[in-house]
C-alpha cells in the first residue's frame, strides 16, 4: 500500500512516501515559507524525483492537529481535495502521536510539545512498549509550569519533542532531555507509519474530516468577546 503523507500542524512543512512501512521519500521545508506557497510543489518535486504517479497513491495521511489553525487547514483541504480527485483513502492522524512515531526507542517516555501561544502547550505523553505506542496522557493544553510538572512525575528518563524551544530556555528538571534536532520535528514518514493501523475513509466521506484545535482561535475568541449575546444564544 502506497501511502502519501503530509504535515502542516507547524512551521515546517513536511511531505512523504511510504509503502508498507518502507520510506520512499521525505521532503521538510523550514525556511519561512507559508504553506501555502510550498506544499503542493514540494509535492509535485517529489512526485517526479521518485517516479511515481500521483494516481498510484492507495491513500493519503494526514496531520490533523493540534496545531497552528491556518497551517492545519491549508495541509486538509489539500488532502481531501487530492484524495478525492485520485479516488484514494484519507487518514487523520494526531499531530502529537505522529511525532511519538519519529523514535520508535522502549525505556523513555516521549512529551511532544507545540506551541499554543499566550504561554500555553499542547502536549501529551507516549511510550514504546512491544512494539506498539502507548498512549501515557491524553492530549492537553498546560502552562509551562504545569508542563514542568508533569514532566517529573514520570519514573522514566523523559524526552521533549516538538516546539520545546521556550522550555529549552529553562533549568529542565534531572531526567529530561531534548530530542536531537532531526527527530524533535514533525515528518511526513512518521504521519504515514502511525496511520497504518487506522481505516480509511473514502468517497464523499473524505470531507468528513476536522481539524483537531482544542482551542478557539483568536479571531473565533475575539469574536465571542464582540458578541456575548450571539454566544449565549
Amino acid at each position: 500500500m502506497l501511502t502519501l503523507a503530509l504535515d502542516t500542524a507547524t512551521g515546517v512543512c513536511t511531505v512523504g512516501l511510504v509503502r508498507d512501512g518502507q520510506i520512499l521519500a521525505e521532503y521538510s521545508v523550514s525556511n519561512g515559507l507559508t504553506h501555502s506557497e510550498g506544499l503542493m510543489p514540494q509535492l509535485d518535486q517529489m512526485f517526479a524525483r521518485t517516479g511515481i504517479k500521483k494516481e498510484e497513491t492507495d491513500r493519503i495521511a494526514v496531520s490533523i492537529g493540534p496545531g497552528s489553525f491556518t497551517g492545519l487547514r491549508i495541509g486538509l483541504a489539500a488532502a481531501e481535495a487530492m484524495a478525492y480527485a485520485w479516488h484514494c483513502g484519507i487518514c487523520g492522524v494526531n499531530t502529537l502521536e505522529a511525532m511519538a512515531y519519529n523514535i520508535p526507542v522502549e525505556g523513555v517516555t516521549l512529551a511532544p510539545v507545540l506551541d499554543a501561544q499566550k504561554g500555553n502547550f499542547y502536549t501529551a505523553f507516549y511510550a514504546w512498549k512491544g512494539g506498539e505506542l502507548q498512549t501515557l496522557q491524553p492530549v492537553e493544553m498546560v502552562d509551562a509550569d504545569a508542563l514542568l510538572q508533569q514532566l517529573q512525575s514520570f519514573g522514566t528518563p523523559v524526552m521533549l519533542m516538538g516546539e520545546c524551544h521556550k522550555l529549552k530556555q529553562r533549568v529542565l528538571p534531572a531526567g529530561i532531555s531534548v530530542a536531537p534536532d532531526p527527530l524533535r520535528l514533525p515528518k511526513a514518514s512518521s504521519v504515514a507509519l502511525a496511520a497504518e493501523k487506522m481505516d480509511a475513509l473514502e468517497g464523499e466521506e473524505v470531507f468528513s474530516l476536522r481539524p483537531y484545535y482544542i482551542r478557539k482561535s483568536e479571531a473565533e475568541e475575539l469574536w465571542d468577546k464582540r458578541h456575548p449575546e450571539e454566544k449565549k444564544g
